[in-house]
């Protein structure tokens, strides 16, 4: 099935411009951005990785490198990391040294055109500019360097997330395919523990049937092949007029019930469902806590009523992220609260903009 193989891929939105690898499997060399280095563990990375620098990350000033990477286990530019340039400002301000080249990729001494076995880097930066002035052309030079760090997973672990995800497509509601089918897929996933009550537990599935992790309705195998509404999502009535027809993503999609990060691997097949295109939206870079987790935890919260009566109605996470009712209705908390010297500052900023506003339309005029 082509959504289990895609399921597979590391695919990040806006790629191209970071000099990301698209539409390749999980198990790739990745891209580790500088300014992440310390929440790495570069050893997770069983594919190889590349640091990417900044040009104003890498030199101080124009030809001047800057003093740390002069420092023993600094990176090096041109082994073990490259300098992208995104900006014709960038490149105008921090222009290559004249012995730098851009990254090019060779297999047995010759030029090649795609990353694969054999092929290794040569060379020092990558372009990829957008269209500035007149005079300030796009240029995409340099091949993609890899794949975006949290998406990626070792062969054996993408091969077992896969074989979740099919057997989770196997029980959807009204899916053509029988577990007597699968019973492949069944032996591989008992193998290494990963069925049984754990899908349970985790809200993956109930009553045998594939659900969403986060508003726990069933997942139609229709849903996996439909275009996305939302029209049946409270507060985004409207929005079905505004995207119907302009977007590709399907009713249901890979799930994930821990965010991909850069701290740790997070694809793995205990994380893994298909889950509602707006339940995922809503979830956000946070955890999906089952009911089960939630209750195990056993932190309860209610209300008083009129007669200073405690009335509880659900457990919330222990990071007040999220509750759940006892039949599993969730709330997610959508922003963090703010300070009030951050809401203070806030406000002034807005105060400052609301003043100057008459001023600049006097200009315009």
């Amino acid at each position: 099935m082509n959504k289990i193989a895609k399921a597979g891929y590391a695919t990040p939105r806006g790629g191209a411009k970071g000099a990301y690898q698209n539409h390749v499997y999980r198990n790739n060399r990745v891209i580790v951005p500088f300014e992440h280095l310390d929440q790495v563990d570069l050893g997770q990375f069983a594919d190889g990785y590349i640091v990417r620098l900044f040009p104003d990350q890498y030199f101080e000033s124009a030809g001047v490198v800057s003093q740390r990477f002069a420092e023993p286990g600094a990176q090096v530019v041109g082994e073990d990391a490259f300098v992208l340039y995104r900006s014709h400002q960038s490149l105008e301000a921090f222009p290559p040294p004249a012995d730098w080249e851009v990254r090019w990729l060779s297999r047995d001494g010759k030029p090649v055109n795609r990353r694969g076995a054999g092929a290794t880097d040569i060379g020092d930066y990558v372009l990829r500019l957008s269209r500035g002035s007149a005079a300030q052309l796009k240029r995409v030079e340099g091949p993609p360097q890899g794949i975006f760090a949290p998406e990626y997973a070792p062969a054996q672990t993408n091969f077992e997330c896969q074989a979740m995800l099919a057997w989770l497509v196997v029980h959807a509601r009204s899916s053509p395919y029988t577990t007597s089918q699968a019973m492949h897929l069944k032996s591989i996933l008992e193998y290494s523990d990963l069925i049984g009550d754990r899908l349970e537990r985790a809200g993956v599935t109930r009553n045998g049937l594939s659900i969403c992790p986060l508003c726990l309705r069933v997942i139609d195998y229709d849903e996996l092949h439909k275009a996305v509404e939302f029209s049946q999502v409270d507060g985004l009535l409207n929005a079905a007029l505004q995207v119907d027809g302009t977007t590709r993503s399907t009713k249901a999609n890979l799930f994930h019930l821990d965010p991909l990060v850069y701290e740790r691997l997070n694809h793995k097949p205990t994380s893994v469902a298909w889950g509602h295109a707006t339940c995922n939206t809503l979830l956000g870079q946070r955890h999906c806590f089952s009911l089960s987790e939630l209750q195990e935890a056993g932190q309860k919260v209610g209300f008083l009523d009129e007669d200073d009566e405690l009335v509880t109605f659900g457990w919330m996470s222990s990071d007040f992220k999220m509750i759940r009712s006892p039949h599993g209705a969730v709330w997610v908390q959508l922003s963090d609260d703010m300070s009030r010297a951050e809401q203070d500052a806030a406000f002034d900023g807005a105060e400052d903009r609301s003043l100057a506003a008459p001023a600049e339309e006097e200009s315009r005029s």
